[in-house]
């Protein structure tokens, strides 16, 4: 190749010879070895809500996405269009096309409340379902939370030829000779923003995958990621195979886990059937696991859960509870009294600031009753508080940690130990079915499954955990959301451990094939109320995200059934007697009784009817025309986004009328804006009323003045916004 550049540059014509090195640069710069793919056109996006205009990109609503028309001239409901690949001349209807963006042109995001469901509406716990194409959904996340994502989960399109996932709107077939460097290209360009949300301090990436394109997906995340270790799982995930034509029947699948920075695998107490390739000389145990009653991590001050603040009275000698009292509103807890003989215990932290109990005083009471509090040791007049969650009260009360006493303050007493581990790469376990714990639990909600080949909720719930079970707070992100079975099972990981983790769900709308040709029959189009109705997101994912929350299916019906899992199993005795028939004389036989086993103690007392306390709103992301975006309005966009970037504390808030506030002060949502800078002493005033306000943003154009008036905002998380909207939310421009 050296030869060849000396040689062109003898060349005497300049503009030849410069076009020859530019191409032998290409060629030097290809890859010699490694994963080697075809580029494809840019992917783009039908921008439905954006107004067709004069000079507007334009894609039928019915045909492909890629098929770009320019708009030339608009004649009441007609649109005079330019194809760009041929130049022909075409007039359409208004209603018969979109305009669109292709991937690297900027455009300007927004969040549309489209429903929320509260289930806790004392929680601060707000999940969060994005309907939208994950790429832009992607690039908005990274503004929002880049590197603070904890786990990202997704199980993408497994590319299998079926008509299972579309490029440029159009599905790719097995026939495709590009069928696979399609694939690879989408994937490669969601996991570079995927890789810029993950915290690469300690995280971890989940990627599910079948044999259609697990090695080239191996060979892409080596690439990707260099610095990360990386393995491989396989998982059962169809005991009953699925039919593969003149060879075997399929019964698994593939996990890739991608670990950055410290992130490691918990060990956990498992089942047998995780016991596969396991050490048996390690010996590693768990006991009964006591947690403290005084709340840490987030939301941990006594504002942020006034209910939670009352005083557990304890007798003098420290041994036993008294009682427990009301919540106290006051400001001088001195005034009150404890019963003779007894002192007060409050939720105070180590340097004396008040915070709040786990737990509300009328169910610590309950669980003193079932010996499931204890007392630690006394010193200056104060005393730990322990309590067992609901994970561990059920593994006591399912026989997993087996009561042998209790404490002189009524506690139980467990000296149980129950063996802990991390498994190996096989994974054979009965709950992981798809059949069983995602299509039946499907029909459970819908009474039909209206989504093919879901995951089990235990599949996921068990994957996750490995890495969330000591992360109560974490943030969970799944852009490729499919039926919703993440939320669900960080739900459910909730559920046991008390954790306040949050899930953010990205899926599009598309509707099946049989459905798309049902309804163009009809004269139906993308965009369509009714279309648009039995999308995915709308049909299957959010519905689910409801019943599993709520507690009822979709007909309003209590669901059945707790969320314990039973496998079959087989209990060995060897102390039974027989006459050997080869001797005549006595002897121990070893002999197997089929039985059920319990998978997940901690789950068998989560009855499905009373759902789950956390709240999720639902969005969708759209695009706005910047030809016509006026200040007020967008102000009333810009709320949902500014929502989550605080860390979607709350119910979303939402603007009453089209008048633009001076000032937004939200301590329900730990966050205020400043919209008006001549205010800022006003506002500077209010913050100061509500020290439960974590974000603060400062609209402003001068760097100098927001750096002055955030200088006394220390510990909050301080964001300067632009006047103009585009300036702060263009994205597709590499910002």
């Amino acid at each position: 190749m050296a030869l060849l550049q000396d040689l062109i540059r003898q060349i005497n014509d300049p503009t030849l010879r410069d076009r020859i090195l530019q191409e032998t640069d290409k060629l030097m710069k290809q890859k010699k070895f490694g994963l080697v793919f075809e580029e494809h056109l840019p992917e783009c996006t039908p921008l439905h809500d954006v107004p067709i205009r004069v000079g507007s990109k334009v894609a039928l609503k019915t045909g492909y996405v890629s098929d770009i028309y320019m708009v030339i001239k608009l004649d009441g409901n007609e649109a005079l269009c330019d194809r760009r690949e041929t130049h022909e001349k075409v007039t359409f209807q208004l209603d018969e096309i979109v305009a669109i963006a292709e991937f690297g042109e900027p455009i300007y995001p927004t969040l549309k409340p489209l429903d929320a469901v509260q289930n806790a509406p004392d929680s601060d716990l707000w999940h969060t379902l994005i309907e939208a194409d994950n790429y832009h959904a992607l690039q908005l996340l990274e503004y929002l939370y880049a590197e603070k994502v904890d786990c990202i989960y997704i199980d993408p399109p497994y590319n299998t030829g079926a008509k299972d996932w579309k490029y440029n709107n159009d599905y790719v077939d097995s026939s495709d000779a590009y069928r696979h460097s399609k694939w690879l290209s989408m994937m490669e360009k969601r996991l570079k923003l995927a890789k810029k949300l993950l915290n690469p301090q300690d995280s971890v990436l989940l990627v599910t995958i079948d044999e259609k394109e697990y090695l080239h997906l191996g060979c892409l995340l080596e690439e990707m990621f260099p610095d990360a270790r990386i393995q491989m799982i396989s998982t059962l995930t169809n005991s009953r195979g699925v039919a593969r034509d003149n060879g075997f029947a399929r019964v698994d699948e593939y996990i890739f886990v991608i670990q950055f920075g410290s992130s490691k695998v918990n060990r956990l107490p498992l089942s047998d059937e995780w016991r596969v390739n396991v050490n048996e000389n390690d010996t590693r145990v768990t006991h009964l696991r006591w947690s403290m009653l005084i709340r840490s991590g987030s939301n941990y001050l006594r504002k942020d859960s006034v209910n939670q603040f009352y005083p557990i009275f304890v007798f003098n000698d420290g041994k036993k509870i008294h009682s427990v009292g009301e919540p106290y509103y006051g400001t001088n807890r001195e005034e009150v009294v404890a019963p003779e003989g007894t002192f007060a215990v409050w939720p105070l932290r180590r340097d004396g600031e008040e915070g709040n109990w786990q737990i509300a005083n009328t169910n610590l009471r309950e669980l003193i009753k079932q010996g499931f509090v204890m007392l630690g040791k006394k010193k200056d007049n104060s005393i730990p508080v322990y309590y067992l969650k609901k994970g561990e009260i059920a593994k006591v009360k399912s026989g997993v940690y087996e009561i042998t006493g209790y404490r002189e303050d009524g506690s139980i007493i467990s000296d149980t130990e129950v063996r802990s581990l991390v498994t190996g790469t096989q994974w054979r376990i009965g709950s992981h079915d798809a059949s069983t714990g995602g299509t039946n639990l499907l029909k459970s909600f819908f009474g039909t499954s209206r989504f093919t080949f879901p995951k089990s909720i235990y599949a996921v719930h068990d994957t996750i955990r490995f890495f969330l079970a000591n992360k109560p707070n974490a943030l969970v992100v799944d852009f490729f959301a499919g039926s919703g079975t993440t939320l669900h099972a960080v739900n459910l990981l909730n559920a046991v451990d008390d954790g306040n983790r949050r899930c953010i769900l990205v899926t599009n709308n598309e509707v099946s094939v049989d459905e798309a040709k049902e309804l163009t029959q009809k004269g139906l189009k993308p965009g369509d109320p009714q279309w648009d109705s039995l999308g995915i997101a709308r049909h299957v994912t959010w519905p689910r995200t409801v019943a599993s929350m709520t507690g009822r299916d979709i007909e309003g019906k209590p669901l059945e059934g707790y969320y314990g899992f039973e496998s079959d199993c087989y209990e060995v005795d060897e102390s039974i007697a027989v006459v050997s028939k080869t001797t005549g004389k006595p002897t121990k036989a070893t002999v197997y009784r089929k039985g059920k086993r319990q998978m997940y103690p901690e789950l068998c007392e989560i009855k499905m009817a009373d759902g789950f306390k956390a709240n999720a709103a639902f969005f969708k992301l759209s695009f706005l025309d910047k030809t016509s975006v006026a200040l007020g309005r967008q102000f009333r966009e810009l709320l949902p986004v500014l929502w989550m970037k605080g860390g979607a504390v709350g119910k979303c808030p939402a603007l009453e009328n089209d008048d633009l506030p001076n000032m937004l002060i939200l301590p329900q949502n730990k966050m205020a804006v400043l919209v008006d800078e001549i205010y800022y002493s006003e506002f500077d005033a209010e913050l100061s009323q509500h020290p439960e306000i974590q974000t603060v943003f400062i609209v402003t154009d001068s760097e100098t003045a927001y750096r002055s008036m955030i200088r006394t905002y220390d510990g909050k998380d301080c964001y300067q916004l632009y006047r103009d909207y585009l300036d702060n939310f263009r994205i597709n421009t590499g910002r």
